[in-house]
């Protein structure tokens, strides 16, 4: 679904966003969070806080702490692969614990973390060829922001 749809809420206006970046690759990780804040400026939120963690293994916690105190958080990160299976570790603890977070604060948790073989792959998608990941996790906090309005409203009719 394209931005331009319909069905793409992209007004932040009134909510608030943690960002969680991991510093562990922040070549690619900074370059993240500038698309992260840059697609939140043109979706008009007013402001939004960033939180620093050393990894992609560290960033559920850190939403977890987070998640009662904002409309949605963005999590940031890059797992690259190398010569050990250290990658699959780290990626799915990133990922499922990420997603647990989400199902169990009902907060929206959007997953800006590249998981790529190279560091070219992950060039590429924070602001390379491929767009840059980390705007579209933050439209994806704003939409999802959006959607947890009418339906918390709607829970309580």
């Amino acid at each position: 679904m394209s931005r331009e749809s319909p069905h793409w809420n992209s007004d932040a206006r009134g909510l608030r966003f943690a960002i969680v970046v991991a510093r562990f690759n922040s070549g690619i990780t900074e370059k993240l969070l500038a698309g992260a804040q840059q697609a939140l400026t043109e979706a008009g939120a007013k402001s939004s806080r960033v939180f620093w963690v050393p990894g992609a293994f560290e960033l559920p916690l850190a939403a977890q702490a987070l998640a009662k105190g904002f409309d949605a958080i963005i999590a940031l990160g890059a797992v690259i692969r190398g010569e050990t299976p250290h990658f699959d570790y780290v990626a799915g603890a990133a990922a499922q614990g990420l997603q647990r977070v989400m199902l169990d604060t009902a907060t929206p948790v959007a997953f800006g973390v590249l998981t790529t073989n190279t560091s070219a792959e992950a060039e590429a998608r924070a602001g390379g060829a491929h767009g840059n990941k980390g705007y579209d996790a933050a439209m994806t906090a704003v939409a999802m922001a959006r959607f947890g309005k009418p339906v918390a409203k709607a829970k309580k009719k």
